[in-house]
């Protein structure tokens, strides 16, 4: 007798894959037009803020004590350091929306130029380069890999800010993982404690304070979230007062 069952053959494991992949883009794509909506549709309010809290000072400053200009230059600043976190987080969903662009990239001409440009920009710090001079192509996309570098070199820097000279070492190695090369940022900075290494990345994770450094504390998440998108990896190690290395795992072109 034939089989009447009304049971569905069971899905192929590929289908499955394919399915839950769709499923989990979709998500990623809504939370980054979530995260992008909130941070744009905040501003607005924090703008009434900053402006109505100067106008009291401008109207009322003659009246008004020591203390209660106290009150108000707290309020702006703390409405203007909310405005640099919601740009940080349009920026982080801007990250996901960006066209990929997949190709040959020459590290040697990509750290450089981004080393060059970083160094215009602090002109009073004075820095030693160690810039390995056979850095290797890769596979990934130029745009998205030098907007990471911007972050990580631009971290080292900022954390060396007070040693004299900062050390800013860069150079490359075939990785352990087969066809992929390791990319290394040492400096000679502050570091920090190994034991709270996850939080720095996480969004607004900071390690020291912005009386120390300024900063929101999402430049290792840009960096990640950008090399993430294809198929590199970042991770970081560092000791207190010792120092910071971070190391890009980047497909060997």
């Amino acid at each position: 007798m034939a089989n009447t069952s009304s049971d569905a053959s069971p899905e192929p494991p590929d289908a499955r894959i394919a399915a839950l992949q769709a499923e989990l883009a979709a998500v990623r794509a809504e939370m980054q037009h979530f995260t992008y909506a909130v941070s744009h549709d905040l501003r607005a309010p924090l703008r009434h803020i900053v402006s109505y809290a100067r106008l009291v000072e401008e109207d009322a400053g003659p009246q008004l004590s020591a203390e209660v200009h106290g009150f108000l230059s707290t309020i702006t600043d703390s409405a203007q350091h909310m405005g640099h976190l919601l740009d940080g987080l349009a920026a982080l969903s801007r990250v996901g929306l960006a066209p990929l662009n997949l190709g040959p990239v020459s590290l040697q001409e990509l750290v450089d130029a981004t080393c060059q440009e970083l160094s215009e920009q602090c002109p009073q710090q004075r820095v030693e380069w160690h810039i390995a001079s056979d850095l290797p192509v890769v596979q990934a996309d130029a745009k998205l890999l030098r907007q990471a570098l911007d972050q990580l070199v631009g971290n080292a820097l900022k954390f060396s800010a007070t040693r004299e000279p900062a050390v800013i070492e860069i150079n490359a190695f075939s990785a352990q993982r087969k066809g992929f090369v390791a990319l290394q940022v040492r400096d000679n900075g502050v570091g920090f404690n190994p034991a709270l290494q996850a939080q720095l990345f996480k969004v607004f994770g900071r390690l020291h304070s912005s009386n120390q450094f300024e900063g929101i504390g999402l430049g290792l998440v840009l960096a990640q979230k950008m090399v993430e998108r294809f198929g590199a990896e970042v991770s970081i190690a560092g000791m207190p007062d010792g120092g910071c290395t971070i190391q890009l795992l980047l497909t060997r072109e």
